[in-house]
């Protein structure tokens, strides 16, 4: 284990990944410092336009879901190192990715002030999967597959990075689930307001229902635009958000990307990316100038 803000050097350039395993943790309190050292250097106000949290998320407690989704981490990591394909500490491509999330964590906190209490874990998988995601308290994957197939350059990863922070800042899963399960299990007004207790069972036991969660067009498209800002704050070119989905709509093209099952691209999110760059222009170059 090492932790992510002790690691001083600059991240490596894109190398061929050799599949080990290992796992990354990063200390919330230091995260917080960082935050509050970012926050100086541009305005702590959003830039970009989303809609309120939905209330039914409150029907779910957030601490059992991020244990549950610990749990499932820890059970993807587990499979991944004896299968071999947990790229090890040091390796250039997982230290690349342990750079640039350095540069967007401490602009997360805005966004969900949970943020501060999380645990942030960054972690690299071999497999040709075109895939990424992060769960709920900040657990982290990226695949090899979306790296290496699509060429993405360090501005491109970023976008993917923001936008899967998003989701876990936004609660998008722990909303998604109390929607779904109030409708399956048919629960009452009454019982929503003497205890929770089945809600809260089923967060505790999800199985792996956390990495095929679809979410919304709305969910999509918020993550689109928080992790664009978060991003920008972060110093990455805003364009690389448009750029990134023209790459996944080629790559559609060629058969369904997993990332694409759960992220569904099109013209219109490009769009609204497209009119939001405006927005964060300032925050991108902020970034760079400090």
């Amino acid at each position: 284990m090492c932790n992510l803000c002790d690691l001083k050097n600059p991240p490596a350039d894109p190398a061929d990944i050799a599949s080990a395993g290992t796992s990354v943790r990063w200390q919330a309190r230091r995260a917080f410092l960082l935050a509050a050292g970012a926050s100086a250097a541009g305005s702590a106000l959003a830039q970009v336009e989303v809609g309120s949290s939905s209330s039914l998320r409150n029907l779910v407690p957030a601490e059992t879901l991020e244990g549950s989704a610990r749990q499932q981490y820890n059970q993807v990591l587990t499979e991944a190192r004896n299968k071999g394909a947990l790229a090890p500490e040091g390796h250039p491509q997982l230290k690349r990715l342990h750079g640039i999330a350095q540069r967007l964590i401490p602009h997360t906190t805005q966004w969900n002030p949970r943020a501060r209490e999380w645990r942030w874990q960054v972690n690299l998988i071999g497999s040709k999967q075109i895939n990424a995601w992060c769960m709920p308290g900040g657990k982290i994957a990226f695949y090899t597959g979306i790296l290496d197939q699509l060429q993405l350059n360090d501005d491109e990863v970023a976008m993917i990075m923001g936008h899967e922070m998003a989701h876990a800042l936004r609660e998008h899963a722990r909303e998604r689930l109390a929607k779904s399960q109030m409708t399956g299990m048919g629960l009452s007004i009454a019982s929503q307001l003497l205890g929770l207790g089945s809600l809260g069972d089923v967060a505790a036991n999800l199985g792996t229902q956390l990495l095929t969660l679809k979410y919304s067009r709305d969910d999509e498209t918020e993550s689109d635009l928080v992790g664009l800002e978060i991003a920008a704050r972060g110093g990455f070119r805003p364009e690389a958000s448009v750029a990134l989905w023209k790459k996944m709509l080629a790559a559609n093209g060629n058969g369904s990307p997993s990332f694409l099952s759960t992220h569904p691209s099109g013209a219109n999110r490009i769009q609204e990316l497209e009119a939001n760059l405006p927005k964060v222009q300032h925050l991108y170059e902020q970034a760079r100038q400090g």
